[in-house]
Parts: structure tokens; C-alpha cells; sequence
């Protein structure tokens, strides 16, 4: 009798309003569609053009730019590694953090999901203990974070105290950056007290009753707790122990950005666009905020910000979307580039 019961009120797969195959898709479908919209609103004539100004020399300049941002992003892992008593060649180091972005990039949401990537190939490759790798990535992400809203908050406020959209953006606005640089900010001074916040949260969801039900899920998240432990303890020791290597990778977190600031407003002068170092703010702050929101890469999002912010500027959307393009180009090779570079270094043993 339960079991006609089940059969009877169980809900039949083809039933499902959205089949699982469709959620997946569903991101990349609404920013395709977004993307076309996009396009379709900008003259794609004029964004052509503005793109055809491109010399091969303003291409050269702006791929020096743009490695030696990647080469002060990777710094700051390494710094952290080595401090940890981790010395892994740099070079090494570079190539996973181009296939964690690799992975970060092409995964829906906002600019996370490649971190996993960077645990396992230092762990497998260099025999990095799996705490230490953890500790090492969370350090590492959470000034990324720190630097990262940082700059987004000073460029809302810029953009409120010089009122460069006129009254459509309020006050009210500059909260969202701050509540973001919060988040970070708590987060590695309390791991410097030593309160371990990952591993409270994570202690707090082990009390839901839902675990007991579960002997093997309660096995699991013993695991993972004590390792979760373990990777905040090896990163308090390391803020309280290391604070110059701490600092150092901070200053090579900001001098990312004031050269990832240099390389955007080079490429926009290149492409025919010259602009305040108030309004290069600006417009970069809305491509950062559009590579937060939940589709992969920010396609479309990144497009729609260049051209609208333009726009409410008075200035031409055309070529904010030759710039945004030439974002996409970028971004995309250096994903792809990454992925083949573990793809095709198949060798996970120990390498010291």
C-alpha cells in the first residue's frame, strides 16, 4: 500500500518544470541573449572601427600590461607559499593560477570556482600538504577580495561625489561595496586573532539536524571540519608570524590594480577614447561590478555596462563595446591557454 502510495504521488521526471541538462544552460542562454541585445542597440560599424585603430604595437603594449598584471597576481600566492615554507619555481605557480581562472572564468557566478584547481595542483604536483594549500588559497583570495571591493567602493564614491550620471545613482549605492569590503576585511582580521571564522561558521552548520540522519554525511563533515581547522590554524600562524610577507603580498595586490588601471585606460585611448582619470574610474568600476553578477565571464553583463556607462557619460557606446570585445578576447585566451597548459601536463606526482 506505501509503495502504490509513492508511485502515486511521485513526481515523474519529464513532469520537472526545468530538466537539469536546461539549469545548466540557462545561464549561458540568458547571457547570450543579453550579449545579441546588446549588439543589436550599438552600431557595430562604429565599434569596428574604433577597433581597427589597433595597431600591432598598441597590442604589443597592451599584452606587456597585461602580463606584468599576471605576474604581480601570481606573486602574491607565491609570496604567501614561500613564507609557509612552500618554495615553488614561479613559473610553476603562473600555470595554475591560469587554469584555476580557466575554470573560475567559464563557471557561472561571481569570479569563483577555480580555487580547488590551485589546492589540488600544488598538493599533487609539490606535495604541498592539503592545509597548507587551503590556507595558502584562502590568504591569497581574501586580499584578492580585500583589494578588489576596495577599489570598487572608492569608485562608486568617485563616481557619487563627482555626480557623473546625474541624480541616477543615490547614496544609497556605496553601501553594497562597503558591505562587500567587509567581508574580507573581518575575515583575515579574525583570522589573525586566531578565532578561525571558516571553522565556527562550519560548526554552527554541523549542529543542523540534518547530519545525524546521515552516519556517512557525519563522517564526511568530521573530515572536513578537522581539515578546515587545521588550514585556519597554519593561516593564523602565518598572519601572526609573518607579517611582513603578509604586507608584501598586499602591495603587490594594489600594484595589480594600479596596473591593471594603466593597461584599461591605454586600451581605451587606443581604441580612440580619451577620458578623465575620473571617468576611466568609472567605467572600469562598472566592468569589475559586471563580472560579479551570476552569469559565466560576465558575457554579456561586461558588454551592456561599457556601452550604457558610456552612454550616461555622453560618449560614444560603440566603443565600449569595441572594449569590451577586446576584454573578451583577452580573458578568453588566457582561460583556454590555461586549461591546455594542465591538459597537456597530465603529471600529478611529487615535484620538489
Amino acid at each position: 500500500m506505501i509503495g502504490r502510495l509513492k508511485s502515486a504521488f511521485r513526481v515523474p521526471r519529464s513532469a520537472l518544470p526545468i530538466p537539469r541538462s536546461a539549469r545548466y544552460l540557462l545561464p549561458w542562454l540568458l547571457a547570450v541573449g543579453l550579449l545579441v541585445f546588446v549588439a543589436r542597440a550599438i552600431p557595430l560599424a562604429e565599434a569596428w572601427a574604433a577597433l581597427q585603430r589597433l595597431s600591432w604595437s598598441a597590442l604589443a603594449a597592451l599584452a606587456v600590461l597585461n602580463g606584468l598584471v599576471l605576474l604581480a597576481l601570481n606573486g602574491r600566492w607565491w609570496i604567501i607559499l614561500r613564507a609557509q615554507g612552500q618554495a615553488i619555481p614561479f613559473f610553476s605557480l603562473l600555470r595554475y593560477r591560469l587554469a584555476a581562472f580557466g575554470v573560475t572564468y567559464f563557471t557561472p557566478g561571481p569570479q569563483f570556482g577555480g580555487e580547488p584547481v590551485q589546492v589540488v595542483l600544488v598538493e599533487r604536483r609539490h606535495g604541498v600538504p592539503r592545509a597548507t594549500a587551503v590556507a595558502a588559497v584562502a590568504l591569497d583570495k581574501s586580499l584578492e577580495l580585500l583589494v578588489n571591493f576596495l577599489f570598487l567602493a572608492v569608485g562608486v564614491i568617485v563616481v557619487l561625489q563627482q555626480r557623473l550620471f546625474g541624480e541616477m545613482v543615490g547614496g544609497e549605492t556605496a553601501v553594497l561595496p562597503f558591505l562587500l569590503l567587509a567581508l574580507p576585511f573581518f575575515f583575515l582580521a579574525a583570522t589573525w586573532a586566531g578565532w578561525h571564522p571558516a571553522t565556527r561558521a562550519a560548526r554552527l552548520l554541523r549542529r543542523l539536524p540534518l547530519w545525524p540522519r546521515r552516519a556517512r554525511w557525519q563522517a564526511r563533515a568530521d573530515r572536513l571540519l578537522a581539515g578546515l581547522q587545521e588550514s585556519e590554524a597554519q593561516a593564523t600562524r602565518f598572519c601572526q608570524s609573518s607579517p611582513a610577507a603578509l604586507a608584501a603580498a598586499l602591495l603587490v595586490s594594489l600594484l595589480s590594480w594600479l596596473l591593471i588601471i594603466a593597461e584599461y585606460g591605454l586600451m581605451l585611448r587606443f581604441l580612440g577614447l580619451e577620458l578623465t582619470a575620473v571617468q576611466t574610474i568609472a567605467l572600469l568600476t562598472a566592468a569589475r561590478i559586471a563580472f560579479l553578477l551570476p552569469l559565466p565571464g560576465g558575457l554579456g553583463t561586461l558588454e551592456a555596462s561599457q556601452a550604457l556607462t558610456l552612454s550616461l557619460l555622453g560618449l560614444d557606446p560603440a566603443i565600449g563595446f569595441s572594449a569590451s570585445l577586446l576584454i573578451r578576447a583577452r580573458d578568453v585566451g588566457l582561460a583556454a591557454f590555461g586549461l591546455w597548459l594542465v591538459a597537456n601536463r597530465p603529471r600529478l606526482t611529487v615535484n620538489r
